[in-house]
């Protein structure tokens, strides 16, 4: 009786389970369909093209296709791609020094990394790079754009830029040299550490810790605090900024990534110790803070660590991972989470808004190229709480007086007990 009565349980079993696979089958039909749709692309365009092309070239640039069109920040790259990218993250790379993405069919630079080629030729945030060596960018992957512009070091390449303000475009000749990301710049001001960090690699940790050192035995046990610059930081490592935060941040959580399933979403915890023996922080961000310095600059301020000056950062709220496609073959930039700062805050397309909004000059003037963001490039990824704008009033230099780095300044006033209340404009601006 029992055993009949278990072949029954398992034949109904069968058939209801046989029912739910008939939507999963016709879903995978269409799959399918769409397939073959690809394969006849494909094969037409490989034997009736004006003539003929590349197998490789055309399946890489339909996976490119494929992937971009999901948002800015998503993107495939082919073997020697990957290989770039891998040095990269290392720390060091031959090319220009540009972070740059694509807007309107043109390659837009966010900034140029210090001392790089491309900060010494006087390329500017918000310029457009309109052809590399005489080649159209009109139509070119990002990717392809970014491939283009690296090399070996010494090799020579012309841009050509457009700027806001520039009659016509002109062409700026670059030398291409060894990129180094490096963390280990620092300097005394005074009684105050400053540590300026360009990027996260695999060596920023070490970096930043290397310069609290070597400030400590330069400045003393009289030291004020540390100023953390994370200007024009464009990011990079997750676990880079994890081991930052955590070099101040002695317990609690730092950041948490939430995928498309539940599984996925995972929480970092601070890990190791204050390295400041708990001195006062004070974090500088801008427009083109963002990713990686913007998980840093949010844990920082949601645990009270430190006081965020400057003005609202990047806001690119998103995880991207390195997916390895085959063997020899490439990888995908695939964005498969959002981060969320320790209070669950969201930064997509809002970023980070500072403690004391400080304008370093010329914000107001021309914001469009002072202060790219998150929110206007295509495809984005949307807004999930919004931040409430500040109310605050936005601090400017004085009139008349002209300061080299008025951000940087008002934060060795602020970290020293000084105010600069005389440079406040009046009103209520809002950014």
């Amino acid at each position: 009786m029992n055993k009949y009565g278990m072949a029954g349980v398992w034949a109904a079993a069968g058939f209801t389970a046989a029912l739910m696979l008939f939507p999963a089958a016709r879903g995978a039909d269409s799959v399918y369909r769409q397939l073959d749709l690809f394969h006849d692309a494909f094969e037409t365009v490989r034997k009736d093209y004006v003539h003929p092309v590349d197998d490789n070239e055309l399946v890489n640039s339909a996976i490119q296709g494929m992937v971009s069109s999901l948002d800015p920040h998503s993107s495939y790259m082919d073997a020697k791609q990957f290989a770039d990218m891998q040095i990269q993250t290392r720390g060091e790379f031959g090319g220009l020094g540009l972070e740059v993405t694509m807007e309107d069919g043109l390659v837009k630079v966010i900034t140029p990394i210090d001392d790089t080629p491309a900060a010494k030729a006087g390329l500017k945030t918000g310029d457009y790079v309109a052809a590399i060596d005489s080649t159209p960018i009109q139509g070119m992957a990002l990717d392809d754009a970014i491939n283009k512009m690296r090399g070996a070091p010494g090799t020579k390449v012309t841009l050509t830029i457009l700027r806001t303000g520039a009659k016509k475009p002109f062409d700026v000749a670059l030398t291409r040299a060894i990129i180094q990301v490096d963390t280990d710049k620092f300097r005394r001001e005074g009684d105050v550490g400053y540590i300026r960090l360009p990027g996260f690699n695999e060596q920023t940790t070490s970096g930043l810790e290397h310069a609290v050192q070597q400030l400590k035995k330069q400045i003393g046990p009289g030291i004020k605090g540390y100023i953390i610059d994370l200007r024009n930081n464009p990011g990079g490592l997750l676990d880079q900024a994890v081991t930052v935060s955590s070099d101040f941040i002695s317990s609690g959580e730092i950041v948490s990534t939430r995928g498309r399933h539940p599984e996925d979403n995972t929480p970092y915890y601070a890990k190791g110790h204050d390295i400041t023996d708990g001195k006062p922080v004070i974090v500088l961000i801008n427009g083109g803070t963002a990713s990686a310095s913007e998980i840093v600059a949010g844990a920082l301020q949601d645990h009270k660590r430190a006081t965020i000056v400057g003005m609202t950062s990047f806001g690119k709220g998103s995880v991207q991972t390195i997916i390895p496609l085959g063997e020899g073959g490439g990888a995908l930039r695939l964005t498969t989470a959002r981060y969320y700062t320790p209070s669950g805050h969201s930064i997509q397309a809002t970023g980070i808004v500072p403690d004391v909004q400080v304008a370093q000059g010329d914000e107001d003037t021309t914001p469009k190229i002072q202060r790219p963001s998150e929110a206007e490039l295509p495809g984005h990824l949307g807004v999930e709480n919004p931040n409430k704008k500040s109310s605050a009033p936005i601090i400017h230099p004085p009139a008349g007086k002209k300061i080299e780095d008025f951000q940087l300044s008002y934060a060795l006033d602020l970290m020293r007990g000084k105010t600069a209340l005389s440079s406040i404009a009046k009103g209520s601006e809002q950014n």
